[in-house]
């Protein structure tokens, strides 16, 4: 079974879309019109596909500025604005104003301005971004930098209500998407390179309160996985999954964090996201696997309890990340139609996985220059790495070279999709490698607990 089962196609531009699958009737009811983009991936199943097809490849060449608009914010502007019913609404990076704007005369309704502990700032792993916007029942939802968790009446913008989801003064920050799902909106956590333990929580929309909150690493009850019902490729994953791949309380400090997507599937009631490197770089100091850092977790929505996992990356070697995002499809494999989930690591490997099972269809290369494994063994679901290239064997202080894809990944965050009427998945990607040499670092709580010097070329 090769990766061509997808007839995948390697670009460096992205589709859009706009879907009409929703838990949330005001949610639904948005994106049931095409002319909205009411989700981070203008769908629960992160695919980006857009029915509108008043601009096609006749008329492209053609295309000219309508109008422009600055948000005053000099800093990366990562993720898409919404459209809600002829309103835009724009966020950016710190200190995250959010702009409503009237598309028809482009006149500003409203501009919410946080303010915000610039001391947050240099807690902030990679540039001060934030990667959007969620919206339901007249609320836009805002997940600031310093973790508050922010919900707007949608017409005039006043602050509803606010939840800390953090402590920056800890390594804390935010950077993701909140996703509203039934009457609960999803949020996680970043931080992983100041040994922040990663989780992903859930808050009532009309009132902030927790709902739930389940961690990626420790004990089976605060990562709310049981040892019998969670599964791992169809087997259970037996008590102290977690625990057994850590030394001592390195997961505590053991990131996994939570800062990509999240996407929702209405039928099976699964929310779907992936987990961060664990901490730190310098994979000598947290010999194991590492659970559940680097891995496809599939929970419940209602009560966060996780169906089933799977660990990309054990024991990342190479801050390879695992948070991209999940794209939910139904496609035909060895001539069945499944029900799957479609996701494109920084590893240089893309998953294709039964999306209510957590069976592994599919692990293949989609870039050929990767180098660090050989392959995914389907059987064990675990890649087969490479010892010339595994900067734990060559140890601490040794500068292991041209290692392929960089950190930065094969595909970093810029996002894929996937036309159902092609059947085709659109990747952008990258062609970056690197050299890596882990070092003793001691945990500082605010500090930064990396551990290893990086050079892609």
């Amino acid at each position: 079974m090769t990766f061509n089962l997808f007839r995948i196609l390697l670009v460096s531009c992205v589709a859009l879309i706009a879907g009409n699958v929703s838990a949330n009737d005001s949610v639904k009811s948005a994106m049931s019109n095409s002319g909205n983009w009411a989700i981070w991936g203008g769908d629960y199943a992160g695919t980006r596909y857009s029915e509108l097809d008043q601009i096609n490849s006749g008329n492209v060449k053609d295309l000219q500025v309508a109008w422009t608009f600055s948000t005053g914010v000099l800093r990366g502007h990562e993720g898409g604005p919404l459209v809600i019913d002829g309103t835009m609404f724009v966020h950016t990076p710190f200190p995250n104003k959010v702009f409503s704007i009237n598309i028809s005369d482009q006149t500003i309704n409203w501009i919410y301005e946080p303010k915000q502990n610039p001391d947050t700032i240099p807690v902030m792993c990679c540039d001060t971004v934030s990667r959007g916007l969620a919206y339901a029942d007249d609320k836009i939802f805002l997940q600031q930098a310093d973790t508050n968790l922010v919900a707007l009446d949608a017409n005039t913008g006043k602050k509803i209500w606010s939840v800390q989801n953090g402590d920056p003064k800890q390594g804390s920050t935010n950077t993701n998407a909140p996703v509203v799902v039934k009457d609960k909106v999803f949020t996680g956590i970043s931080g992983g390179e100041f040994g922040v333990r990663g989780f992903l929580a859930a808050y009532n929309i009309n009132d902030g309160s927790l709902a739930w909150k389940c961690y990626s690493t420790g004990p089976d009850d605060e990562m709310c996985v049981d040892p019998v019902n969670t599964t791992d490729r169809g087997t259970p994953i037996g008590p102290d999954s977690s625990l057994k791949t850590w030394e001592g309380d390195q997961w505590k400090i053991g990131g996994g964090t939570t800062w990509g997507w999240y996407s929702y599937d209405e039928e099976t009631n699964l929310v779907y996201y992936g987990t961060g490197n664990p901490s730190t770089w310098n994979p000598v100091v947290r010999p194991g696997d590492n659970k559940w850092s680097m891995t496809i977790f599939a929970r419940d929505a209602d009560t966060g309890m996780a169906k089933w996992v799977y660990q990309m990356t054990p024991h990342d070697e190479w801050d390879y990340d695992g948070v991209n995002e999940m794209i939910l499809a139904d496609i035909e494999i060895d001539g069945q139609m499944r029900k799957a989930l479609v996701h494109f690591d920084r590893n240089g490997f893309g998953y294709t996985m039964d999306r209510v099972s957590g069976e592994l269809l599919v692990a293949e290369k989609f870039d050929p220059a990767v180098n660090w494994a050989t392959h995914v063994d389907m059987d064990t679901g675990r890649p087969v790495v490479v010892a010339q290239y595994s900067t734990d064997q060559n140890g601490e202080d040794v500068n292991t070279e041209n290692v392929c894809p960089a950190a930065l990944g094969t595909k970093d965050q810029q996002p894929a999709a996937y036309s159902p009427k092609t059947g085709l998945f659109y990747v952008p990607t990258n062609h970056v490698c690197m050299d890596y040499e882990p070092f003793q670092v001691e945990y500082v709580a605010g500090q930064p607990y990396v551990g290893a010097t990086l050079s892609m070329f």
